[in-house]
């Protein structure tokens, strides 16, 4: 069964770069926004199988989505993705699914994938 995600960050570049190597893995990218009352919007429309979206973007920020996408859907696998150490205290009390560092590392991101979706996919290709 393939394995479908929904990513999040207000950078084009990095989106772009993590929705590629996504696609690699063999992870079908269904959707990407640019801030969490979008997330939330493309979660409800979606239904991804998983969510990586920023803890820090403009206007609404990670925080945010991942409260709106726990009211839709309180078993809903959202990653966040944090380059910030501003926000260390939020991280530990937002309740998301698992928290990963920026840069992004792919052997952590599919670690993650294959402990959250595990049953969605017989095999979870690794990148080197």
């Amino acid at each position: 069964m393939e394995i479908r995600a929904l990513v999040v960050d207000d950078n084009r570049d990095v989106r772009g770069v993590f929705t590629e190597l996504l696609q690699l893995a063999k992870i079908s990218v269904v959707g990407t926004g640019i801030n969490g009352r979008e997330a939330a919007s493309l979660y409800e429309r979606l239904h991804p199988d998983i969510v990586f979206m920023d803890a820090m973007m403009p206007e609404y920020d990670g925080f945010y989505g991942l409260d709106k996408i726990r009211e839709h859907d309180p078993g809903a696998v959202v990653v966040i993705v944090s380059g910030s150490f501003n926000v260390e205290e939020r991280l530990d009390k937002c309740n998301a699914s698992a928290i990963l560092p920026k840069p992004i590392d792919m052997g952590k991101v599919m670690a993650v994938v294959d402990r959250l979706c595990l049953g969605k996919r017989k095999e979870i290709p690794y990148l080197a």
